[in-house]
């Protein structure tokens, strides 16, 4: 049976951002009922959002000079996710602003390759280190003290990736994903879809979240609507990425009824969409909005929405506040980004707006009054994912685990 807990927003107005007018990512707070994870601690001090400023940030008279080198984790620029947002961001606020801007991708996938890349980077003159991935967390915790002048900005790495430590020369985010994934759920049964399935990549404290959070929502919305018979398929691939024996998998989904896969794990969404295709099926992405890359690839109108993280409201901000002067307001710090504003658009998690397949069952006026409820507490959502397994009370569940 569910359990929802209240969100309470704690966010402080504290932290301005001197250039722009506007003030640090806002860290929502664990729910009142229930102390946040240890995996998503939030510091002690916490600021409202500067997405609008962070956009528009110019460098002032004096700024602080740097040079920024971004740091790829699993995948490539190129992956539609988490990779290609951070190092579209990084580019373009590093070209607005006058600074030096590169990029290093690892030989292989390992800590020690990435220690390899930081080494190279110290070594070429860059002293700020954009870091996009929980994967960072043993490359973090071998290089933040060897390199004390150097600032790491980390998004989506937890305290417990980085042994529960914090560093002076260290910023990590992480994200409410539940809420997101909230989101999507209620959009996907609210669009008439009753037949679900949710494949995350590995069963790590984000993409389970995501999960819970997307059950969550839709049983919330089939419980609202009356919607009878909604089913959901719910698995992990063990992996970020798509292949054979997943697609196949996906197929017997696809093939026995399921209508719309979430595909929450980086490249995975490959072998969901790969399935989705034969059949007409539909898909819902992840972390950024993937409808291009995944209508582009397998057919048009096939992703229904995404579940987005604001990566690149997050870069922008603290790149700015580096060279603003404002650094010291975030070091050290482990910030949960969440909801910040009852405007959708201002948030660290949401759904695209401009791509979501809207109806007149769930509208875009639908989506901003769930926000604005769920900004005002009179929607919770719980970020515990300590049962083995999700549940619901208006949603079958069909748990199958590790698919590999």
């Amino acid at each position: 049976m569910k359990k929802l807990l209240a969100l309470l927003l704690t966010a402080t107005m504290a932290l301005g951002l001197a250039a722009c007018g506007g003030a640090a990512p806002a860290a929502s707070s664990a729910p009142a009922e229930e102390a946040a994870p240890a995996e998503e601690a939030a510091p002690a001090e916490e600021a409202a959002p500067a997405e609008e400023a962070a956009a528009e940030a110019e460098a002032p008279a004096a700024a602080v000079d740097m040079k920024v080198a971004m740091i790829t984790d699993y995948g490539d620029i190129t992956d539609q996710s988490f990779n290609q947002t951070t190092y579209e961001a990084c580019k373009a606020y590093c070209e607005a602003n006058g600074v030096d801007f590169t990029y290093y991708k690892p030989e292989g996938d390992s800590t020690a390759d990435r220690v390899a890349m930081v080494d190279k980077a110290v070594a070429d003159g860059y002293d700020v280190m954009v870091m996009p991935g929980y994967a960072f967390g043993g490359a973090i915790q071998e290089t933040a003290e060897m390199y004390p002048d150097v600032k790491f900005i980390a998004l989506d790495v937890s305290a417990d990736d980085i042994g529960g430590n914090t560093y002076d020369n260290v910023f990590c985010a992480v994200y409410q994903e539940e809420l997101a994934g909230y989101m999507a759920g209620v959009a996907a049964v609210k669009l008439g879809y009753t037949k679900l399935g949710f494949l995350g990549g590995m069963a790590v404290p984000a993409v389970i979240r995501y999960g819970y959070g997307f059950v969550q929502g839709a049983d919330a919305a089939a419980g609202e609507i009356g919607a009878e018979g909604v089913e959901i398929n719910y698995a992990y691939g063990n992996q970020f990425y798509g292949d054979a024996d997943i697609t196949a998998a996906m197929d017997t989904w696809y093939q026995n009824g399921t209508e719309v896969v979430f595909a929450c794990g980086g490249g995975i969404y490959t072998s969901a969409a790969e399935a989705a295709a034969k059949v007409g099926g539909k898909v819902i992405g992840v972390d950024v909005d993937q409808a291009g890359i995944i209508d582009g690839q397998y057919g048009e109108g096939m992703t229904v929405t995404s579940a987005m993280k604001g990566l690149a409201a997050t870069v922008n901000t603290l790149l700015a506040a580096v060279q603003n002067g404002e650094w010291d307001s975030y070091k050290g710090q482990v910030q949960t980004l969440g909801l910040v504003s009852e405007d959708a658009a201002l948030n660290y998690v949401q759904i695209p707006e401009e791509t979501t397949q809207f109806a007149d069952s769930f509208t875009a006026d639908d989506y901003h009054k769930l926000v604005a409820d769920m900004f005002s507490g009179a929607v919770t959502v719980s970020n515990d994912i300590s049962a083995e397994q999700p549940s619901g009370e208006n949603v079958a569940i069909n748990f199958q685990g590790n698919l590999k």
